[in-house]
């Protein structure tokens, strides 16, 4: 799952969702937050391009939601209010 990670484009965004269906685990969103929050902070895995379904970002439990907006607003994502429009920036794979 970290390998679609690392392919999701400087300036998009992909769901937990989207990354396990790559990954051929659908269903398997809770597993890709799961693994992003266990090793996914490393600094070579560019984590805050997952958000979840609506568009929003799950990482307030972990008290980094801002940390992960603002590394988004940096490469480019554009936010209304607190979400992404999934329309504009979700990831499509080549």
């Amino acid at each position: 799952m970290l390998k679609i990670v690392w392919g999701i484009t400087v300036g998009k965004v992909a769901t937990y969702g989207q990354v396990a269906e790559l990954a051929g685990r659908p269903g398997a969103a809770r597993q890709v937050r799961n693994l992003l929050r266990s090793k996914g902070f490393m600094d070579d895995v560019p984590w805050q391009r997952v958000i979840n379904s609506s568009g929003g970002i799950s990482t307030y439990k972990l008290g980094i939601e801002e940390l992960q907006k603002e590394i988004l607003k940096d490469e480019g994502v554009l936010f209304d209010g607190e979400r992404v429009n999934l329309n504009e920036w979700q990831w499509i794979p080549d």
